[in-house]
């Protein structure tokens, strides 16, 4: 496996949208992120997308791996490069969103996230479409952080 930073316009949209069910949000991220990737030969099979918002301070917008090499700890490396990564452009604070139960939080918090708060109706506001997870609608945002400097 191959990590490496890639251009936005090298990441396939169909793969950000395994984490994000909106096009519209992924394009108007995109723009301007750094683009983390994990190839397999030449074909994208993760990718990790983080922003700048502020000085020192950036945003993991998405982290997606291909459903079928999910589970194999892929997305765990390219997380672990990107913060690498991070650092050395002098982030001091990343921060993401997630909804608040099921993998992705836990997989934010084996990393070292914490949770700083909870957006109340997130999902409900920024969707059309409703997101199920375990047969549990996603309603609200936890925000969580990680310290890297």
């Amino acid at each position: 496996m191959r990590y490496a930073e890639s251009g936005a316009d090298q990441v396939p949209i169909s793969l950000l949208l395994e984490a994000d069910p909106s096009e519209e949000n992924i394009r108007v991220y995109l723009n301007g992120s750094w683009c983390f990737s994990a190839s397999d030969k030449e074909a994208i099979v993760g990718v990790c997308v983080i922003k700048t918002i502020a000085c020192g301070v950036a945003e993991i917008f998405n982290v997606s791996v291909l459903p079928d090499r999910q589970q194999s700890g892929i997305g765990s490396e390219l997380l672990a490069y990107s913060l690498r990564q991070m650092r050395k452009k002098s982030i001091k604070r990343l921060e993401l969103g997630t909804g608040t139960f099921g993998y992705q939080l836990a997989y934010y918090q084996r990393h070292g996230f914490r949770v700083e708060s909870v957006v109340r109706d997130h999902f409900l506001i920024n969707y059309s479409q409703p997101i199920y997870e375990d047969g549990i609608q996603h309603r609200d945002m936890l925000r969580l952080i990680i310290e890297l400097g």
